[in-house]
């Protein structure tokens, strides 16, 4: 992505603890959160990858289509629980906006060095604006919904901390911040 290094990096930090975060809540005892967080571990991980500033490290040219076909593959579950559920959904918009990312990256004029963008011409390209009005709705959205559930948190249910499901939804909102900046730089 592109910008200044100091916020790529605190970008990759932000996305990789998020990552590792999410790999810790896959020892869910529940198998929805267990696979919810596994492709949030994924999607986290690979926000960070690509959220490496271009100054530090230019991927060799396979890298961007094996991210787009990573996250192509990703998103088929979703795909196919995206009708039982609005996280399904938010997870296939997810993998469908790291897709996009990843294809606009490997076809856009400066990606010889693995980091071009293709801006200059009129405005922000139509996809890459209803994406950044989705995941900016989303923030919003889950920033009011996360604070009552972290008031009603501690009812002593004795969920253990990878159930709890305010550290869940928060863990989804610093994703889809960091992807509005990801967009943003696109």
């Amino acid at each position: 992505m592109h910008g200044p290094a100091s916020s790529g990096w605190l970008l990759v930090a932000l996305c990789a603890a998020t990552g590792a975060y999410c790999l810790l809540r896959t020892r869910s005892r529940v198998e929805e959160q267990r696979r919810a967080a596994g492709g949030e571990a994924l999607m986290g991980f690979g926000m960070a990858v690509m959220a490496v500033p271009a100054t530090a490290f230019t991927p060799p040219v396979w890298a961007w289509p094996a991210c787009a076909a990573v996250f192509a593959l990703a998103g088929l579950p979703a795909l196919r629980a995206a009708r039982t559920g609005a996280c399904h959904l938010h997870h296939l918009i997810g993998a469908g906006a790291m897709v996009y990312m990843a294809v606009t990256m490997a076809t856009s004029p400066g990606s010889g060095d693995g980091h071009g963008h293709a801006q200059g011409d009129a405005g922000i390209p139509l996809p890459t604006g209803a994406l950044l009005l989705y995941f900016v709705a989303y923030v919003l959205v889950t920033g009011v919904r996360l604070v009552p559930v972290a008031a009603v948190a501690g009812d002593g249910r004795g969920a253990g901390w990878g159930d709890r499901p305010e550290l869940a939804r928060a863990c989804r909102l610093s994703m889809a911040i960091a992807m509005v900046a990801m967009l943003l730089t696109m």
